[in-house]
């Protein structure tokens, strides 16, 4: 559940652990004082052989100061001197930067000391991060509903039984009703993700998500020199390994059925449209597993964002299963065309922001976003003029600011960038002179977050409005590196492929709180996120988030009891703390997974670091 970068409304959060995924921002004036660990910051995974290799040291010294370079055995490696960088203004810290990227001999256990305070660890080579893209990617089958977890793929401990599958006393998601007044009959809404720390199930969450896992599938084929290997048949740890089909495909089709689930039937009233959202009547208790959650689930009523959500997922979906399932394909691009169809007749049916009770509201009264992105998807996957004119003749079209906001980035809120993206990398029929300025679209927004990064002392390419960081600032990071990476394949420009090392630098631990946001990679990683089933700090019986699962990250907003109390007057980049309860900073979801998953696909596919060349 996820406030991307819009404050639309908000909620109370009862014990039980519901979270105000929407909220306004807010924050005292008093500043806390975090556990920082070491002053010198380091990427605590690595650095690729061939890339950039930059750090940051806390410091109150205005004068640049010595950095040592050590290997594992202590030995003197490079030295040189730090550069002052003053005030940085997202962590209110006094900083100065340094810079080893000469250094290329590969080996584990490196740090870096300064003013006789050590980095964390660090490892300098290729390849590092191919257990990322397997684990990132794996967040999803752990997150299955409807289907046993099986402990031979997951291990032991994470292992579970199907989730609201068919056990009474409600039959969990294969015979549900709607929310009173919403309709009449019941609906087979089983399979899907879960959403994030609840066991929702929400259309326009998982159009983002199953999309962008597809997008990284298809780049394999878009962008010359990708291989698609990682990514393919028995590669992934999904029970449907070895069938012919590509893994990550297999994993976006659980959800794919799902989202064609929630159509609203022929015959019945507002046909084509999709219902919003599958959740608990009331918020469930902490920690609750799936297969032990006794509340009686709900369709919430039909709406146009998550119809054209499902559109647009159902295009893209058409278009890269055609080759493994031709008869699922057509499928998919039925709902599809229906989809756009319904939602062209109703194109202002909202879905409430109060309705927030057992699950989050996804409230979205803006949606010709989503009317673009959908309109894209489809005719990238159909070549029917009728939706390129659609896509031309949108506002959003030409508008790089609306495609790809500097402060927030794309979101389920914000979803036009992704029909962007892939107007500009996969074939399609527009004119030369249409996917030039496509691309240059593309670009331009893409030189944006690059100066920003290059401007950070941390090189965090993400600057919010107003200086504060949003709900889930972590995956807006994250999706501005998509834009960054999708640049650098179009151009094979270094400055895009730098900028985006060094977001994942700012992501696993070259940040102001010296924390890694990816459970398992890091000396200092979050492994305390808010999740119903991975809720070892409340219950020691049950497992911490599985390896890869992605924080939220710093929120001003501060919408939870425990980080008002912990993070009060927190500067923007230092507004998070890992706890369980704190949600507002700590929650995972899948569509922040789904970035980390795309962007380590991306990164490992650099090998040592060597930039790429452009896409034909």
């Amino acid at each position: 559940m996820i406030a991307a970068g819009l404050a639309l409304g908000a909620l109370a959060a009862p014990a039980a652990g519901a979270v105000d995924h929407h909220a306004r921002h807010g924050a005292g004036t008093a500043a806390p004082k975090a556990d920082t660990g070491s002053p010198v910051r380091v990427n605590q995974v690595g650095y690729l052989t061939r890339g950039p290799k930059k750090g940051t040291v806390v410091t109150t010294a205005t004068k640049p100061l010595t950095w040592t370079l050590r290997a594992a055995d202590g030995t003197k490696r490079a030295s040189g001197t730090t550069h002052p960088a003053g005030v940085d203004p997202s962590s209110r810290q006094n900083v100065q930067t340094f810079d080893f990227s000469k250094v290329t001999d590969a080996g584990e256990g490196y740090t870096v000391t300064i003013d006789g305070k050590k980095s964390e660890p660090f490892t300098i080579g290729d390849h590092l991060y191919r257990s990322l893209r397997s684990d990132a990617l794996a967040y999803f089958y752990h997150n299955r509903s409807g289907i046993k977890i099986d402990a031979d793929l997951v291990g032991s401990k994470y292992a579970r039984p199907a989730g609201h599958d068919k056990a009474a006393p409600h039959r969990g998601d294969t015979d549900v009703p709607c929310q009173k007044g919403g309709c009449d009959y019941r609906r087979n809404v089983s399979g899907g993700w879960y959403d994030a720390g609840d066991q929702g199930k929400y259309v326009v969450n998982g159009g983002i998500s199953v999309a962008q896992l597809m997008s990284a599938y298809e780049r394999t084929h878009t962008t010359k020199g990708v291989d698609a290997g990682p990514l393919g048949d028995g590669r992934l740890r999904v029970p449907e390994r070895g069938n012919g089909v590509p893994d990550i495909l297999d994993e976006a089709r659980w959800e794919m059925e799902f989202l064609l689930r929630m159509q609203v039937p022929q015959g019945k009233p507002l046909a084509g449209m999709a219902f919003h959202k599958v959740h608990d009547k009331q918020w469930t208790g902490f920690p609750t597993r799936p297969d032990q959650d006794k509340q009686q689930r709900e369709l919430h009523k039909p709406s146009t964002a998550a119809t054209l959500n499902l559109a647009a997922s159902a295009a893209q979906s058409a278009r890269v299963f055609k080759s493994y399932d031709p008869e699922f394909a057509a499928r998919c691009l039925h709902a599809a065309r229906t989809a756009w169809d319904a939602a062209k007749a109703h194109p202002k049916i909202f879905a409430s922001d109060k309705d927030s009770t057992g699950g989050g509201a996804y409230g979205d009264r803006y949606v010709g976003d989503e009317f673009y992105w959908a309109a894209a998807e489809l005719f990238l996957s159909t070549g029917d003029h009728t939706y390129a004119k659609a896509v031309l003749g949108s506002p959003l079209h030409r508008d790089v600011e609306a495609l790809f906001p500097r402060g927030g980035g794309m979101s389920w809120a914000s979803t036009a960038g992704l029909g962007a993206l892939d107007l500009a990398t996969v074939p399609n029929k527009l004119t030369s002179k249409q996917r030039a300025e496509v691309r240059t679209m593309v670009t331009k927004a893409a030189d944006r977050y690059a100066a920003d990064s290059a401007k950070s002392a941390y090189g965090v390419p993400y600057v919010p409005k107003d200086g504060k960081y949003e709900w889930g600032s972590n995956s807006q990071v994250l999706n501005n590196m998509i834009v960054l990476a999708t640049a650098h394949d179009l151009t094979g420009k270094p400055r895009y492929l730098d900028a985006v090392l060094r977001g994942m630098d700012y992501v696993l631990g070259g940040n102001p709180l010296n924390q890694s946001y990816v459970t398992g990679y890091g000396e200092r990683n979050s492994h305390n996120q808010h999740h119903r089933f991975w809720a070892h700090q409340r219950d020691h019986k049950l497992p911490h988030p599985a390896p890869g699962s992605l924080a939220g990250g710093p929120n001003s907003g501060l919408q939870d009891v425990v980080a008002k109390k912990k993070l009060k007057g927190c500067a923007p980049a230092m507004c998070y703390t890992d706890s369980l309860m704190a949600y507002s900073t700590n929650e995972i979801t899948i569509n922040w997974n789904a970035p980390l998953a795309w962007i380590a696909s991306y990164v490992d596919g650099l090998g040592g670091g060597a930039a790429g060349k452009p896409v034909s």
